[in-house]
């Protein structure tokens, strides 16, 4: 299928399919054999509440689910969830992460396990295709029962409530309905709940997460070797003979790469006879073995993300003919592969900023202290080794697990939580400082390396270098470094070095 064909909701979905569609890239689609399988299940749920008591179709919620609701406001009930569950607080999502909630519940409402009406997902999909995207605050979600919070907000465009984006303009989801042509939906029995009953908001920004993880590393890979050609330091610990006898995958990729980045290198070659060092320091000799885990994590998070977008996370859920309630709506996983990722790329800040600490000490024959063309004089790089040590510092506070705690909430009956938002809100900022420590490397690494012409680093090293200075041109005397630094950490977010 090529990527311009519209998404085929209740399809399996992985991560490149939620980046295009998050992204505003692709369109969405619902098809009669998933309106088909929606309708069923809607059959099969309003057949099993004929006969008693189900969960948040004629009962209350949380605590309060023993509470029967009578037959003439059970409407009322499923507009009242929402409302009264809309309370989130903070900054807004950005626009892909609020588009991807919505892609998300839709995708997940489409494969029949809930038991909406198919004009509700019809509805979701008429908004992802129009580029309507529901204003959500960040904060609020404990990650148990879903995203309470913030699925409360991206379901109030459907009634017409609340704010929304629309074309870079914040108005009204009113307005904005009015102005597609769209009536407000009345909800129907559990489609409140099954609007709010989900880890999607997890599902989103942790995906668009991954996404901005592995272009920090692939610019932290390429940083590493170019700080060891500016080292003049030996490729010889990356042997693939040696690390064949470690196979840890993420190892034997990094090694590989780096391998290639360094192929050619002339520096290296001059420094064959006349280099006393026997051994480089760790954060040069072992970067496979300290890259290597970042990147299984990174496979691994990914793994657990790809897992939740295609599992059913409502509750009760329609299995066959039973309605069932359980605990898919517990994001537990997802908690716990963005703590993990957290701790690996703090590990990646870390190493990294050990790397552009190297650079700083004149240890390396050829290299001036702090890489200043007149030491003394000029401070050349040094407080931009400061800014790394300050952002390297701070992921360390951040990487405790959130997944590890827990606050009971409704009365004790969401007793255990997954903080699985909080978890991953805090990974964007690891990711963020991780970018820009990585970006101060990549900049001092390029002044090494281009210190020791007219010798020439490996090829891939060298393709790199000439990419960063297309963009950034050489700081060859004391001047204000912000600037290029945080251009160099947009070029990383942004997957230049990718």
């Amino acid at each position: 299928m090529p990527p311009t064909a519209p998404f085929s909701l209740g399809s399996r979905v992985d991560l490149e399919t939620f980046l295009q569609v998050a992204s505003g890239l692709r369109k969405v689609s619902f098809g009669q054999a998933a309106a088909r399988r929606v309708a069923r299940a809607r059959k099969r749920l309003l057949a099993a509440a004929a006969r008693g008591p189900i969960y948040g179709v004629n009962t209350g919620f949380g605590d309060l689910a023993s509470r029967r609701i009578p037959p003439k406001d059970l409407l009322r009930l499923q507009r009242n969830i929402v409302l009264s569950h809309a309370c989130g607080v903070g900054e807004p999502l950005d626009e892909k992460e609020a588009r991807g909630i919505l892609f998300l519940r839709s995708n997940e409402l489409a494969r029949g396990y809930s038991g909406v009406r198919p004009e509700l997902v019809e509805r979701l999909c008429r908004l992802i295709n129009a580029g309507a995207v529901p204003l959500i605050p960040s904060r609020g979600s404990v990650g148990a029962s879903g995203d309470l919070a913030p699925m409360s907000h991206a379901a109030l465009l459907v009634l017409g409530e609340g704010d929304a984006f629309y074309r870079g303009q914040r108005l009204p989801a009113a307005s904005l309905l009015a102005r597609l042509g769209l009536e407000p939906l009345e909800l129907q029995a559990k489609e409140g709940l099954s609007l709010l009953n989900g880890t999607q908001a997890m599902q989103s920004l942790g995906a668009l997460a991954l996404h901005r993880a592995s272009r920090i590393f692939d610019a932290a890979t390429l940083a590493a070797a170019m700080t060891l050609e500016a080292w003049a330091g030996t490729p010889d610990p990356y042997d693939a003979g040696l690390q064949s006898l470690k196979p840890h995958p993420g190892q034997l990729a990094v090694a590989g790469r780096l391998r290639g980045l360094l192929d050619g290198s002339a520096i290296r070659r001059s420094h064959l006879k006349n280099d006393p060092r026997v051994q480089d320091p760790y954060s040069l000799r072992a970067v496979p073995q300290i890259h290597g885990p970042v990147l299984d994590a990174l496979a691994a998070a990914r793994r657990t993300v790809e897992i939740e977008m295609n599992s059913a996370t409502d509750n009760p859920l329609i299995v066959g003919d039973r309605v069932i309630s359980g605990g898919h709506f517990h994001g537990e996983a997802l908690s716990v592969a963005y703590d993990s990722l957290a701790a690996a790329f703090t590990i990646l800040a870390g190493v990294s900023e050990r790397r552009v600490y190297l650079l700083t000490t004149g240890k390396s024959p050829g290299l001036s202290p702090f890489l200043a063309s007149r030491p003394g004089l000029e401070s050349g790089w040094m407080i931009p080794q400061v800014a790394a040590a300050a952002l390297a510092s701070e992921n360390k506070a951040l990487a405790h697990p959130a997944s590890v705690d827990s606050i009971p909430t409704s009365g004790g009956q969401e007793d255990f939580v997954s903080m699985g938002m909080g978890a991953v809100l805090k990974l964007q900022r690891v990711l963020w400082n991780a970018a820009q420590v990585v970006a101060i490397e990549l900049l001092m690494a390029a002044r090494g390396v281009e210190s020791r012409a007219p010798l020439k680093p490996g090829r891939g090293v060298a393709r790199g270098l000439a990419r960063l200075r297309r963009e950034i041109a050489p700081s060859l005397a004391d001047e204000i470094l912000s600037p290029k630094m945080e251009r160099a950490r947009d070029l990383v977010l942004d997957g230049y070095f990718s």
